[in-house]
């Protein structure tokens, strides 16, 4: 019969109790293809850098791992090393308080832009009214990394990179080759199984634990009257999901030695069944202020409900904010264990709605999101600054635009060495004044063979000029400039000029081309032929928003860019337009639009207040 919470969650029961920490693995489990976020076999991993930017820069500098540093953006502190925090530094103190703790101390200010320079540099002379903060050493040493990750797992792995710093790595498949390879006699059903291939395997080897890892205990450590602690004996029958974790443990250790060998950087792991709770146990027993002995953490299935019950359950991700504050409100508790003792499944889909199902999940250690591996493409590249002192003046801008441009021409040649088709359609500069929506002017981006600061500085100034020109009360206190409609040259092409040419269509005999046409190389030709018979051959109609979009005479004017190309551009400039928006987070007013309304009062849409969990995720 069914239970009420059961029937409560819709035919969404949650399961009752820990029953799936102890799955029954069949062949299929085994022997299926399909690795799905459900598979009993299940096994992920979390790796993070450890103290990731004094890592870089101690590194960069050749000191010994025991040299306390920490990395300073103007006079705050953005990473602390371990040495570093033995003296009691945090990423909280200021410079100067942190060199008074520790006199040898040693300080390394990030890297900056500044104008005139192509490459940023460690300068004596940092500041912010004309520096801008580089990030782009940290970046490199991080896809490094993830190249390593590549090379030490087996074909057939995902990876999700989580931040410049920690990699989401779903070991499921790798695991179950070398399950099979050790434990050949799995790789068939055997005759006589009861069930064929529905068969529970047999029962699993035993687990050296010893040097795997720091494993969790399965039981909470108790203190004695002495004030000791005394260890529980966590002799439980070992699982194949064991010897799973056990053969991520060693892939985990060669793939952390390797980043160890040829990079420097140490790094702390997580290892359980699943992305949430291997970025739980990652922290667990991570280096304060010392080397970690082990050289990561295991969780068990058997040991997740003693792991997770005395934590904080505000301290999970999206159970903080207001979620976490009315959940705590509501059944007065503070921990997992005491939220999860009220037996409140009733109470809480009655409170927060349908959606509530993956709460209640989560505090028992359920998580099925997936581990996705993200592209190293993005579809746009964005330089930004917020000016301590703002832009009054049009001439001032330039020198912003050039540190800008310094630094957008730096990551799209990083990104050109790795994918040399690679090119942006469009270049958009942004400019906001105070708090006001920021305004914006976009143009086709031409190609040239070199990605140089000055072609790039170029195209901003002449986007700041028309962006500026009609600027009453100049004021701009924040500027960015981008690059959008990032995209590969198609398989085939032989160089990036294929990039900018649109499919070939049938020329028709009674549509002219413009008299120089005999004169223009042939992809030209064949760019004017696909201008619609009712644009010019400097102009065309958009079929969305009705409007004509010409070409301006600057762009005319660039190298290498004649009207059809231009034009070619210029379509490709327009169809990224809703995508340069929602990057610019705002408007532009002499930007094509829909047709307005005859009304001169605008008509408000409708909006729908969020029901059950989904209105403490809005933000007012």
């Amino acid at each position: 019969m069914q239970s009420k919470a059961a029937a409560l969650w819709k035919g969404k029961a949650p399961a009752q109790g820990y029953d799936d920490l102890w799955p029954t693995i069949t062949y299929r489990h085994l022997h299926s293809h399909n690795l799905g976020v459900r598979d009993p076999l299940r096994v992920v991993a979390l790796c993070d850098s450890d103290a990731f930017y004094a890592a870089c820069e101690r590194v960069r500098l050749g000191l010994d791992p025991s040299v306390p540093l920490v990395v300073q953006q103007w006079e705050s502190l953005i990473a602390v090393s371990y040495p570093a925090r033995k003296f009691g530094i945090s990423r909280m103190d200021r410079i100067k308080d942190a060199k008074n703790k520790c006199p040898d101390l040693v300080s390394v200010h990030v890297a900056t832009y500044k104008e005139g320079e192509k490459e940023p540099g460690y300068w004596s002379d940092v500041d912010t009214r004309t520096h801008k903060v580089s990030l782009d050493l940290y970046r490199r040493e991080s896809n490094k990394i993830i190249q390593l990750f590549k090379q030490a797992l087996p074909s057939g792995e995902i990876e999700e990179k989580a931040s410049i710093d920690e990699a989401f790595i779903d070991f499921t498949r790798p695991v179950r080759e070398e399950l099979l390879k050790r434990y050949p006699y799995l790789a068939q059903v055997p005759p006589d199984a009861p069930e064929g291939v529905e068969s529970p395997l047999p029962p699993p080897p035993p687990v050296d634990w010893n040097k795997l890892g720091e494993l969790i205990l399965i039981h909470s450590a108790e203190k004695t009257e002495d004030g000791e602690t005394n260890l529980p004996d966590d002799d439980v029958a070992c699982t194949w999901h064991d010897v799973a974790l056990s053969i991520a443990a060693e892939l985990m250790t060669k793939i952390r030695d390797s980043v160890h060998e040829n990079l420097g950087y140490t790094m702390s792991a997580g290892i359980s069944r699943n992305k949430f709770l291997a970025k739980l146990t990652a922290s667990y027993k991570k280096p304060n202020s010392q080397v970690m002995l082990e050289p990561h953490s295991i969780l068990r299935n058997s040991a997740i409900p003693a792991y997770l019950h005395p934590i904080g359950f505000q301290k999970i991700r999206f159970l903080g904010g207001k979620l976490g504050d009315a959940l705590a409100k509501e059944y007065d508790v503070s921990t997992v264990g005491d939220l999860l003792n009220k037996k409140m499944s009733d109470e809480m889909q009655n409170k927060f709605g349908d959606n509530a199902l993956w709460v209640y999940e989560l505090l028992r250690g359920i998580d099925r999101s997936e581990v996705k591996e993200k592209s190293a493409l993005f579809k746009s590249m964005l330089a930004s600054k917020n000016l301590p002192t703002p832009i009054t003046k049009t001439a001032d801008g330039h020198q912003w635009l050039r540190v800008l441009a310094a630094e957008l021409a730096l990551r799209l040649k990083d990104a050109r060495e790795e994918v040399p088709t690679l090119w942006p359609k469009t270049i958009v500069l942004h400019a906001r004044k105070g708090y006001e929506a920021s305004r914006s002017k976009q143009s086709a981006f031409p190609f040239t063979h070199e990605v140089t600061v000055d072609v790039i500085a170029t195209a901003a100034d002449k986007l700041w000029k028309e962006l500026t020109g009609n600027m009453k009360d100049l004021n701009v206190t924040a500027v960015q400039l981008a690059f959008t409609g990032i995209e590969t040259a198609e398989t085939g092409q032989q160089s990036i000029e294929g990039f900018f040419k649109p499919k070939e269509v049938p020329r028709s005999p009674l549509k002219r081309t413009r008299s120089s046409s005999a004169e223009a190389p042939p992809e030209a030709v064949h760019l004017v032929t696909e201008t619609p018979v009712s644009a010019s051959s400097t102009s065309f109609v958009c079929e969305r928003c009705n409007k004509r979009i010409s070409i301006c005479e600057s762009e005319v004017d660039l190298a290498e860019v004649d009207h059809a190309a231009a034009l070619a551009k210029l379509r490709m400039e327009h169809d990224d337009f809703h995508f340069a928006q929602d990057l610019a987070n705002g408007s532009d007013a002499q930007a094509p639009s829909q047709p307005r309304s005859r009304s001169r009062t605008p008509k408000r849409k409708k909006t729908t207040e969020p029901k059950g969990i989904a209105k403490f995720f809005i933000k007012k």
